[in-house]
């Protein structure tokens, strides 16, 4: 059966044969064996009134503004998926944590090879939290002599092509945390990397102020859809 396709929504899952309820079929065969409709299915265990869960699940896997499939389950909020017939707000704040929790162990997978010397797997330990964000955002990381991580906080979250963000508040955050370096990373919601001309330009304003403080910029790196851009790879930061 294609990803897509499902039984009639008004079928109910007790009068599939056994072997077709994703349940059961979890049973038999394994997890690994369900589609991801019938996965979320499995979890959500009740449809509503003429509409089974796997007719549900393929709702919310693949409504009409968004054919993404699974990354769809981060794209929702608790207001939209209220206004699904078929989810109250407990099966609102299953989808939800089901979100949280994929965020949370895909960034447990990649913290194993997390290396704050290493674009790349700072990129991955960061890139769940931040590649689903609908709008622009800025953390900060910090960093003692020895290169530790001592903290992160969330700059600012901006508009869906800008982020705002000033030297001032960045390095006031900094000396509270006697922090000696710096990393930045932001999100840039159309999937693509690329750093714009302000993006450039907030760099080299961070830079030149961490050079008077004596606190360095060590990167800039700009979170796309599983891809990101260093801007010390690129050679803007020495």
């Amino acid at each position: 059966m294609n990803e897509v396709q499902a039984v009639s929504s008004t079928e109910n899952l007790k009068t599939l044969r056994e072997e077709e309820r994703p349940y059961e079929k979890c049973l038999c065969h394994g997890p690994e064996f369900l589609t991801d409709i019938e996965l979320l299915a499995v979890l959500l265990r009740t449809g509503t009134h003429g509409e089974n869960a796997i007719a549900l699940a393929k709702k919310i896997l693949y409504p009409i503004f968004s054919q993404e499939g699974l990354l769809n389950i981060h794209q929702w909020s608790l207001e939209q998926l209220l206004q699904i017939r078929g989810i109250g707000k407990v099966k609102a704040v299953q989808i939800l944590c089901l979100s949280e929790l994929a965020k949370r162990l895909a960034k447990a997978t990649a913290k194993d090879g997390l290396d704050f010397s290493s674009p790349d797997t700072i990129a991955r330990y960061y890139m769940e939290d931040m590649r689903h964000k609908k709008q622009e955002s800025m953390k900060l990381l910090l960093f003692n002599t020895r290169t530790r991580l001592i903290g992160e906080t969330d700059i600012s979250k901006g508009t869906v092509n800008a982020s705002l963000v000033s030297p001032r508040e960045l390095f006031i955050e900094a000396l509270q945390k006697n922090a000696v370096s710096i990393i930045l990373l932001h999100n840039h919601p159309s999937g693509d990397p690329t750093p714009s001309q302000p993006d450039l330009v907030i760099t080299k304003r961070v830079m030149d102020a961490g050079a008077l403080i004596g606190i360095q910029l060590l990167d800039h790196i700009i979170i796309g859809d599983n891809k990101y851009i260093s801007l010390r790879e690129k050679g803007f930061i020495k």
